[in-house]
């Protein structure tokens, strides 16, 4: 009697083993991709970092010569003051004076022209509202001259500078009278004295021109 024949393997045993085998490679190359992506992702932050740290290390040692450095600011002029006038002069021009003299054996005037320079071109707008207390200053001056002091330049330098005082004096600004020089005794001991600086008081007239000077 002969031997009963193996029984067949079901259909649906090999396909099963055919995933099993399928799914184990797939899972292998899945291992290894994600370890390989994973050193490189290691390599390429430990690179970044030392690359920062080099970049850091420059900075600190050359840091001082590559900043920028912000320009030195200009000092700034004052508003006011002889320093403080840009350009040509300015100047204000008065009307004529005519006054009688002060002298005693005859009568004389005098027929005076002046023109005021000032040290800010905006004064001169303002000083048309203080035009009748300086032509009023000037005035009073010009009466107490006599012909004899008025004919010498020494006399019309001092009148000059009277006029400029009582001109800034009439703007408002306290101006003290220069400091004269008391005679010295010729017979007294001379002593030495420490000069003393003079702080002269601030005036915008800068000073006192004349276009006209006649004396009859």
């Amino acid at each position: 009697m002969s031997a009963a024949p193996a029984p067949a393997p079901a259909e649906g045993d090999a396909p099963k083993k055919g995933n099993k085998k399928l799914i184990i490679i797939i899972a292998a190359v899945a291992v290894l991709l994600l370890g390989g992506g994973g050193a490189a992702f290691f390599i390429m932050k430990k690179k970044a970092a030392e690359a920062e740290a080099a970049a850091a290390a420059e900075g600190e040692d050359g840091g001082e010569d590559h900043a920028p450095k912000k320009p030195a600011k200009e000092a700034k002029k004052p508003e006011h003051g002889k320093d403080a006038h840009e350009g040509p002069p300015t100047f204000v021009p008065l009307d004529p004076f005519i006054v009688n003299l002060a002298d005693k054996d005859a009568e004389r005037y005098a027929q005076v022209g002046i023109s005021l320079q000032v040290d800010d071109h905006k004064l001169a707008e303002e000083m048309k509202a203080y035009m009748p207390a300086i032509r009023n200053g000037v005035l009073m001056i010009l009466s107490h001259k006599s012909s004899e002091e008025l004919l010498t330049t020494e006399g019309k330098q001092k009148l000059a500078e009277e006029i400029r005082r009582e001109a800034g004096r009439a703007l408002g600004y306290d101006i003290e009278e220069p400091e004269e020089d008391e005679p010295e005794d010729e017979n007294a001991p001379k002593k030495k004295k420490k000069k003393k600086k003079k702080v002269e008081s601030y005036n915008p007239i800068v000073q006192v021109a004349y276009s006209s000077f006649i004396i009859q």
